[in-house]
Formats: structure tokens, C-alpha cells, sequence
């Protein structure tokens, strides 16, 4: 069975968990039918998981994985509904995740429930105002709650945009208040970031531990975590020679974040060449090749993790903070290119470990005390 073997193969890399990913349609081919055979076959997927000795985070509503959307033919052409704010779609999603929740509850490994993999790349073609975002996540994080037992993460995920994109409608905020903890996935290849500063920059090799300090920033609760949890090496954005040394740099950095809770690396295996129209990054993304041959970035990714666990790293607090003063308008100060991004990544360069403080709280002596930091650094 190719799962077991692409299990085994992670696992023996040092790492203890993966995400997994059942495709919407699949699971759900009508509103009102979940396919039990289907619902089935993802059990068995994460107790394969359990026998590699690794734990699993399931991304539920799947609609988007590798530049390609998955909708379910209800909610496409004459049937077209928005999957975000028309109210007997958000049902069917949040019974989608009830059902998961309550036939994975009882697996040991089960991390928790996620609702779907960057649920925002679906804006396209689902237009949304930030506030029916909110009430959508709100929904479907409350069904996921139900299925899942306690203890276990109830999360949802977004891409770049929630943090750098102006006026985006998943906002900082929904990525940082709404779950039990804050997903972040800094890729290179946002805001040509790798392209910009070049493969081997520091704004490349910070960019997971920036994107870390940066949801930190926007939280309630200073000391709730950040799951850096997708990051990868895409070609051409990090050629394959530079793409062991950037593992070693982004998984070292993101360790010195106190809030961290996790690194998840994208992806295991290569897409297969035989497989078309994907983008060329979504081919080499893997740190085992398609046929399943250990590429030099999966050495350097297990001894880092090795040394890491042997001696993991113990920064102390960032004591001086850079104020983040954007809004929903200009939040692309904040991304690559923006004065902002800008401005942190010099103070890294000079040795500084800049905290993100928002301009909100920079005057706030109980959280800024909260959180460690003694200065405050403003733009000029």
C-alpha cells in the first residue's frame, strides 16, 4: 500500500505528524449526502498514521489543495451557491464537520479538525465581506467543537493574503482570535518575496519566524501559540541548491519564537510529472522525490529537527518591538516590500530578535510587560 510506505518514509525522517486531506466532492457529492464509504476511508488513513508512530491534523471542508479548487457539483453552475455566505451551504459544511469529528474522535493520534486548507483561496469566486467571514468560521468552528472530543485543536487556515493582502476579507484578526490556536503559512513565493530579496536572503530565511511574531502580534492572549504550518521549498522561487540550507534556516529561526507550536514542512512527495497543468512550484515541493528517493532538503530538514529536540533553542524574550501601525486598507506595509516588512528584517540583520507589537497596544505597559519587551522602536 503506497500510504503506508509514504507514512513510513515521513516518519523515518524524525517527524511526528502530517496533515491530510480528503477531497471535498468526494466526501460530500450532495448537500444532504456524506458518503460513509468516504468518511471510512479517512479513519483508515489516520489509524495507518497511528502504525508510523505519527500524529494527524485532518483539514475537513477540502475545496482548495495545489492551485486547483475541489467544489462539489451543488454548489457549482446552475446550482452555483456561495460557499461562504449562503445559509444551507454553511450547513452542509458544518454537518461535514460534525460527521468527521464524531468518526475520527476516538483515534489516540487525531490532533484535532481543521476546517479546510487556506478556505481563502476560494474568495475568487465566493465573494465575502470580512464580518460574513467571521460568521462563517464561527459556524463551523462551533461543528467542528461538536464532533471532536475535548483536547483535541479545533482550527482553520488561511493563506498570505489574511496578513499581507489590503482590505482582504479573512482578516489578521479572524486568523488570530477564531480557533485554539493561530495558523500561519508563510511562503516564499508571496509578495515574490525569494524572487525580491534573492534565495538565500535573510528576509527569506526570517520569513516563518516574522510571520510568527506577526500573528503573535495580532492575538488577545500574548502567549497563544502560532503553527507555522505550511512552508516549503519551491522551485524556481528556492533552487534545489539552496533548498537544504533554507530548511535549516527557517525551521531554526521559527524555534525561536516563544509561541511556537509546531512546524509543518510542505509537502512529502513530489507531484508525479505525469499528472498535468500544475504550476511548476507544485512539483518539487516534496522532500521525497515522486518515486519515493530521499532528496538532500529531507536530510537537512531530519537533522535539524534531531538537533533541535537535543537541544532546542532558549532565546529568552524579544525585548524590543517594532510598532505595526497599518490598516485594513494598508495592511501590505506589513508583507514583502512594505516599509514595514522592511524595517523588521533590518533590525534582524543587525542581531536584533524584533517582537510585532500593533500600534494599539505599543502604549499598553501591561501587555508590552506581558510579553517581555522593555522597548518600543516606532518607523520613522
Amino acid at each position: 500500500m503506497h500510504a503506508r510506505e509514504d507514512l513510513d518514509q515521513i516518519a523515518g525522517l524524525g517527524l511526528d505528524h502530517v496533515r491530510v486531506f480528503h477531497l471535498w466532492p468526494l466526501l460530500q457529492p450532495n448537500r444532504t449526502l456524506i458518503r460513509p464509504a468516504a468518511v471510512d476511508q479517512l479513519a483508515q488513513l489516520v489509524d495507518l498514521a497511528a502504525e508510523a508512530g505519527l500524529d494527524v491534523l485532518v483539514d475537513g471542508v477540502q475545496g482548495h489543495l495545489s492551485s486547483f479548487d475541489f467544489y462539489p457539483e451543488w454548489t457549482r453552475s446552475w446550482h452555483h451557491r456561495n460557499v461562504f455566505t449562503d445559509p444551507e451551504a454553511i450547513e452542509a459544511q458544518a454537518e461535514l464537520l460534525r460527521t468527521l469529528g464524531r468518526a475520527l474522535a476516538g483515534r489516540p493520534n487525531l490532533i484535532g479538525l481543521q476546517l479546510g486548507n487556506e478556505l481563502n483561496n476560494l474568495v475568487e469566486h465566493n465573494p465575502v465581506t470580512a464580518e460574513e467571514v467571521d460568521h462563517y468560521l464561527d459556524t463551523l468552528l462551533a461543528a467542528a467543537r461538536a464532533g471532536v472530543r475535548p483536547g483535541h485543536l479545533v482550527t482553520h487556515s488561511a493563506y498570505d493574503a489574511a496578513w499581507y493582502g489590503d482590505d482582504h476579507p479573512f482578516s489578521p484578526e479572524a486568523s488570530a482570535h477564531k480557533g485554539d490556536l493561530t495558523t500561519v503559512h508563510p511562503w516564499v513565493f508571496s509578495g515574490d518575496c525569494a524572487r525580491r530579496y534573492g534565495a538565500a536572503s535573510p528576509q527569506v530565511h526570517h520569513l516563518a519566524e516574522y510571520g510568527t511574531e506577526l500573528a503573535t502580534a495580532y492575538a488577545v492572549d500574548p502567549a497563544r501559540p502560532v503553527w507555522v504550518q505550511e512552508t516549503g521549498a519551491p522551485e524556481p522561487h528556492i533552487p534545489a541548491a539552496d533548498a537544504p540550507e533554507f530548511a535549516r534556516a527557517t525551521v531554526r529561526n521559527a524555534a525561536e519564537c516563544a509561541n511556537l507550536w509546531g512546524v509543518t514542512w510542505w509537502c512529502s512527495h513530489d507531484v508525479d510529472r505525469s499528472l498535468a497543468d500544475y504550476p511548476e512550484l507544485e512539483y518539487t515541493l516534496g522532500l521525497f522525490d515522486a518515486t519515493g528517493r530521499r532528496k538532500p532538503i529531507a536530510d537537512a530538514l531530519a537533522a535539524t529537527v534531531a538537533d533541535l529536540r537535543d537541544l532546542p533553542p532558549s532565546p529568552g524574550p524579544r525585548e524590543t518591538a517594532l510598532v505595526l501601525d497599518c490598516t485594513p486598507a494598508t495592511r501590505s506595509v506589513s508583507g514583502p516590500g512594505g516599509a514595514y516588512f522592511e524595517a523588521w528584517m533590518r533590525l534582524r540583520t543587525e542581531g536584533v530578535r524584533p517582537a510585532v507589537v500593533l500600534a494599539s497596544r505599543a502604549d499598553d505597559e501591561g501587555y508590552l510587560a506581558a510579553r517581555g519587551i522593555k522597548d518600543v522602536v516606532r518607523l520613522p
